[in-house]
């Protein structure tokens, strides 16, 4: 197996995986059972503000 067989198979089905990976995570975040969490992630930079007052 020489670079170029690996560069073909990484230009063609590596592109494949990269996007099914990434259509699978954006799906993953935008699931309707995932609204508790996001909004719970949300808040995370405000959560010592909430503390001070």
């Amino acid at each position: 197996m020489d670079y170029q067989t690996l560069r073909t198979f990484a230009d063609s089905w590596g592109l494949v995986f990269m996007g099914a990976v990434f259509l699978i995570a954006i799906g993953w975040a935008l699931r309707p059972g995932a609204r508790t969490s996001n909004d719970d992630a949300r808040m995370i930079p405000f959560r010592d503000d909430e503390a001070g007052q």
